[in-house]
């Protein structure tokens, strides 16, 4: 993620012609050697190995936080308490403390943060929250979502950090993802029922004390129902971020693993030509003309780095908020909360008691 972040900043201002022109002032990584070689890699003007050295440069005004999740609350409060904006990876922090902490300081500093979910942002997915929201397909009754990826399924891969603490599994790696999605597209979360299981409970080099892939049934704030499925463990999928949304006057699919296209149904179609019809983006589409001039010619993961490059610039330039903030970072680590709470308990969890 440093270097995605690094090539979205470098490129962003060519991109989206932006005011804002960020320059690589510096960057941090765990050794001097480490730090040097991405010096080097990534084109940044200075390297360290203390992110404290990094955070209180007067030359760095702004922080991109892409360490682990554990080291979050450190460099964000630092950076806050020198009014410095931040642009921090999901999930915030790794506890709900850290979040609701990061929150706190974001918003005594008064100064723009964000928060890093950018699938949300690709062109398609913008399109179908517009089109949601002009109610194209009417009133909304059902979301199912997933994020579901094979880097585990083979009981034979060793062990690692991924595979400790339960902020490293698949409720707090993947599933924050999905949530976000369903909170950008449905609105609010009521309630939650949920589960989560370790399938493979060791492996070459240790034990594994996290979950392999979880479930939950959720009820929405607008009255809409939806489940939602995550797994690191789903043989044969890469990137397993689709969603399905139903309402009385259509609905709409999507999988990431076919970015470039939004499938959508219309009741008010012909019968005969009822069914769902494959969108194809292009300029047209939310974000999409400042990469490429072709429909159907299609954007990449790349590119949803520096669309959310260009909305972390806007903020620090207009100093307004733009969604996702540390808060809504927040909001779905309280979803993953109550879930854990239902899991443990095998009892509807009510989101606002987290």
């Amino acid at each position: 993620m440093g270097k995605a972040h690094a090539v979205a900043m470098a490129s962003v201002g060519a991109v989206f012609n932006t005011k804002l022109r960020p320059r690589l002032e510096m960057v941090c990584a765990s050794s001097p050697d480490s730090a040097e070689r991405y010096r080097v890699a990534y084109g940044f003007a200075r390297a360290t190995d203390d992110w404290r050295t990094l955070v209180e440069d007067p030359r760095v005004e702004a922080i991109v936080i892409a360490s682990p999740q554990e080291t979050h609350r450190r460099i964000a409060e630092a950076a806050f308490a020198l009014g410095k904006p931040v642009l921090c990876e999901k999930p915030l922090g790794a506890s709900m403390e850290d979040s609701a902490a990061m929150v706190a300081a974001a918003e005594a500093s008064g100064v723009p943060n964000m928060v890093g979910f950018n699938y949300i942002r690709t062109p398609a997915s913008q399109y179908a929250r517009q089109l949601i929201a002009d109610g194209e397909i009417g009133d909304i009754t059902w979301f199912r979502g997933e994020h579901t990826e094979d880097f585990y399924a083979d009981p034979r891969t060793p062990a690692s950090w991924r595979t400790s603490g339960m902020a490293n599994g698949t409720l707090g790696d993947l599933a924050p993802h999905m949530v976000n999605a369903a909170l950008a597209l449905m609105g609010p979360i009521a309630r939650v029922m949920g589960t989560y299981e370790t399938v493979h409970k060791e492996r070459p080099g240790g034990e594994v004390d996290n979950d392999d892939h979880a479930q939950l049934m959720c009820r929405f704030e607008n009255g809409a129902m939806g489940a939602m499925y995550f797994s690191r463990i789903a043989t044969g999928r890469k990137m397993g971020y689709a969603y399905e949304i139903t309402g009385t006057a259509g609905a709409i699919r999507f999988d990431q693993e076919d970015q470039n296209a939004l499938w959508l149904y219309k009741m008010t179609d012909h019968e005969p030509q009822r069914g769902f019809r494959k969108i194809l983006t292009g300029p047209t589409h939310p974000d999409y003309l400042p990469f490429c001039q072709g429909p159907g010619h299609g954007t990449g993961y790349q590119d949803q780095i520096i669309i959310e490059a260009r909305d972390f610039l806007r903020a620090i330039e207009t100093g307004e908020a733009i969604w996702p903030t540390f808060k809504d970072g927040h909001d779905v680590n309280r979803v993953i909360a109550a879930t854990l709470a239902s899991a443990d308990t095998e009892t509807w969890q009510n989101i606002n008691d987290f």
